[in-house]
Order: structure tokens, then C-alpha cells, then sequence
């Protein structure tokens, strides 16, 4: 790692980001995109400064964190004094929702987005202009690297409304020079016939989603290989290789990862460059990434598998310093850009692993084994219960339509024995029926809790 030997004045105020207009050629990639680690870490270094005055100094929930922990944003000399700063999480947002977490007047800002709220208080996310301009450079820089060219048509059925995905894949879309088809989620059909009328080359979606508008094609008689679609820019959820894998078989397509955080800015924190399909860049010139032990938040060495922990570089309206994002995964060097770091494949996140019998199990590693047997469909769901005292987990999974009741619960019978030898645990399985399962046009609900209810 880079360290910085030439400590600034303390009395010197860093400057912040400002956006670039888009370039004349929107297919040619940003010079950022093309900086060595060494530049990339210098640049880091100059903007984490910027970032830790900015927030010290304009959000006093920040200013309270930190004078309790005995640390001062002049303290930080390095890289490596990152450290010195305590993580944040949902609740710092939490505890100061609606609007305290502002670093900018109410004046400066011409977007605000909210998660949904399920399990508690919402998170509120807010943006300035150039937060705006960021973020719609950094979604067609994801895109670009995905292998969308200008001119391209984008189906785009992430939802619209407070959810950052609708929002943030338009944006990006129209920077990059596309056509957009605001479809949002939902209304399958329509979908299937927008598809087959208006030839789209592009689908930004959920990969479970996607897979929902593949029944949607077949129920209408159509072969999904037949469609216009070239590219599928897919995130919003963990997905696994044996997903991409039955996605691109069905299609006859490119489906490349597209990854964020509606706290740290929305999708186009990272992208995966079509070219190799190892796993998304982060933009590191304008995040910086760690990986830390959830157990005792100690930071962890590139390849080393944690939680992973990101802070935001440029962003004005909401300063992100070190969030922990609960998404297991790890980082290794880049490959299409190599100044960029990888995310390996996220495995899961930590509030959504389930300890059945004192096994941690996530629902990826039930995909990942699902779509190994041919007579079982990638649509299942967890439930847990607890009848005698002692919790248990019950798959429930639809047999493939070409696949008999017969042929399934053998197969169900099969998938048993895998996560048994594989994963440690066991379990019971029902075989649904083809499209009898839930279906969701947005972030998929894998687990249901249900030992409450008994």
C-alpha cells in the first residue's frame, strides 16, 4: 500500500471533486478508469482528506463520533490512518433520519432517495448536482465495461420511486448514450411484448428477475434466445455463477454483475468488465474499499474473505466514512482495469446468514448447489422453524417444467445430500410445482422467518 511521506498543513482545507462534462466519445473509457494502483492510491489519499474535513466539519453527528473516539480528521497522514476512524453502520443514518447526516443546506440538493424500511427506521440518501453527475458517470462507466455501446437500446426494469436501482441505471443509461425504456418492475407481460416491440439490445434487472421474465417469454410461446437482448447488466441481489451460467444458456447473451449501496450512492459503485467476467471494479478513484473480520472488525489483507467496508471519496451531500456493508465477500487485484480492485463474488451478507444447528448457511450456497441438478428450477425459498424446540429449515423449490414429480423429488432427494456433505446441516425439502412460488421484480426474498409463529 502507498503511503504519503509529505504531511499538508493542518491548516490547509483539501478541495473537493469536480465532475467532468461528458466526454465527446462516450464509448472511449475515463482516464481514471486507466491509473495505476500507485496513482490510484495517491488520489485516494487527497480525497479521503477532503472527505474527513467535509464531513468533521459540516455533519456534527460526525464530529460527535469522532471526538469521542480521541481522533481528529488532521490525524490522518496515510492510507493506513484510515484505520484510526470508527466504522459507521444503518444506525448511524438511523439515529439521524431524516436529514442530519447532510453535509450540504437543504438548498444544494436536487435528489432524495430512501431504502424501503422493512426492518427498521428507513436510511435517507441525498444528492447534490455533481453527486448526481458522479453518479450517472460512474452507472455508464459500470455499463461501458459490460459491454453496452452507445446508441444501444436499455430495457431497464429496475424499479422506480425511493429504490436507487430505477433511478440510477436511467441516468446512467442516457450519460453512456442510450435509449432508455423506463419499464420499472413488475407487469411481466408487458414486459415480454416491450421486449419483442421496441428490440432492445440491453436489460438492466435483478438476475432473479430476469429469470421471471424467461418464464414470461416461454409462457408466450416465445424462445428467450430469439430476443434482440445482447447484454444484461444485473445486480440489486447475490447471485452465483451457476446463475449467470442458466441466465446466459437461456438468453443466448452477456449478463455482467453491477453492484452498490443506496447509502454509499446506488448501482455503479463497481461493474464487471464483460471481457473477462471475474468479478466488478470498484471505482476506486472515487471509494475505497476494506475487508474486516465481522467478529472483531480487525482489517483483513487483500484475498482474505470478511465483510466489506467502503467509504466514499467525492460524495458531497452524504460523506460515507468506512460503512459496513454486511456483504461477505474479498477483494483481489484488477484485471480489466488494473489499477481497480475486484469484489469476488459476494456469498452473502452477514445479517442474512442463517446458524441452523450451529452451521452458518447462506441461501447462494443453496443456489449454487440447486442448479447442479438438472430437474430443479433456481426458484426456491427458505423457511425456518422451530416445532420442538429446535430450529429447522424446510426448501421449498419448483421442479423444472421438463422435469416430472418423479424425476424432482429425486432430485430434491440429491440436493439434500450435497448440503449435508457440503455445507454441514440438514434439512427438509418440498418440490412446488412449476410458477407456483413467489416472484419478485425487485430484491428477491429468499428467507422467511417463521419461528415466531410457532
Amino acid at each position: 500500500m502507498t503511503t504519503n511521506s509529505v504531511v499538508p498543513p493542518a491548516n490547509e482545507v483539501p478541495q473537493p471533486w469536480t465532475p467532468p462534462a461528458p466526454p465527446a466519445d462516450r464509448s472511449q473509457l475515463d482516464s481514471e478508469e486507466l491509473y495505476s494502483r500507485t496513482e490510484i492510491e495517491a488520489l485516494q489519499y487527497e480525497r479521503l482528506r477532503w472527505t474527513l474535513h467535509h464531513a468533521y466539519n459540516n455533519v456534527p453527528a460526525y464530529k460527535e463520533l469522532y471526538d469521542n473516539h480521541g481522533v481528529h480528521p488532521n490525524d490522518f497522514k496515510s492510507l493506513e490512518d484510515l484505520n484510526l476512524f470508527p466504522y459507521i453502520d444503518k444506525e448511524f443514518l438511523r439515529e439521524n433520519y431524516p436529514f442530519k447526516a447532510l453535509a450540504v443546506p437543504m438548498e444544494d440538493i436536487r435528489r432524495i432517495h430512501a431504502s424501503s424500511g422493512t426492518t427498521g427506521q428507513p436510511t435517507v440518501v441525498a444528492y447534490t448536482e455533481n453527486d448526481i453527475e458522479l453518479w450517472a458517470s460512474l452507472v455508464a462507466r459500470s455499463m461501458r465495461a459490460s459491454g453496452v455501446k452507445p446508441g444501444w437500446k436499455v430495457h431497464n426494469a429496475y424499479g422506480y420511486g425511493l429504490f436507487t436501482g430505477g433511478l440510477g441505471a436511467h441516468y446512467g443509461a442516457e450519460r453512456l448514450g442510450c435509449p432508455v425504456i423506463p419499464m420499472s418492475g413488475g407487469q411481466t407481460e408487458k414486459q415480454v411484448q416491450m421486449i419483442m416491440d421496441f428490440e432492445p439490445e440491453v436489460i438492466m434487472c435483478t438476475p432473479t428477475y430476469l429469470l421471471t421474465l424467461a418464464d414470461g417469454f416461454h409462457k408466450a410461446g416465445i424462445d428467450p434466445k430469439t430476443t434482440s437482448l445482447k447484454v444484461a447488466v444485473l445486480g440489486a441481489e447475490p447471485w452465483t455463477e451457476g446463475m449467470r451460467q442458466e441466465i446466459e444458456s437461456i438468453f443466448d447473451l452477456k449478463a455482467c454483475d453491477i453492484y452498490g449501496l443506496s447509502e454509499l450512492m446506488g448501482p455503479g459503485l463497481a461493474g464487471e468488465a464483460v471481457d473477462t467476467q471475474d468479478g466488478c471494479h470498484i471505482w476506486e478513484d472515487h471509494f475505497r474499499p476494506e475487508i474486516i473480520n465481522p467478529i472483531t472488525g480487525d482489517v483483513l489483507e487483500d484475498g482474505e474473505s470478511g465483510e466489506l467496508v467502503l467509504t466514499t471519496l467525492t460524495r458531497e451531500a452524504l460523506p460515507i466514512i468506512r460503512f459496513r456493508t454486511h456483504d461477505l465477500t474479498s477483494l483481489s487485484p484488477g484485471t480489466a482495469r488494473p489499477g481497480h480492485r475486484r469484489l469476488n463474488r459476494i456469498t452473502g451478507r452477514s445479517d442474512d446468514m442463517i446458524i441452523l444447528r450451529g452451521v452458518n448457511v447462506f441461501p447462494t450456497q443453496i443456489e449454487e448447489l440447486a442448479l447442479e441438478i438438472e430437474t430443479l428450477s433456481p426458484h426456491f425459498t427458505l423457511e425456518i422453524t422451530r416445532p420442538n424446540r429446535m430450529d429447522e429449515m424446510t426448501i421449498k423449490i419448483e421442479r423444472r417444467e421438463n422435469a416430472s414429480r418423479e424425476a424432482a423429488e429425486l432430485g430434491g432427494k440429491q440436493l439434500l445430500a450435497q448440503i449435508k456433505t457440503r455445507i454441514g446441516c440438514s434439512c427438509k425439502i418440498e418440490i412446488a410445482e412449476p410458477n407456483t412460488l413467489a416472484r419478485s421484480s425487485g430484491k428477491l426474498r429468499r428467507i422467511y422467518d417463521l419461528r415466531e409463529l410457532n
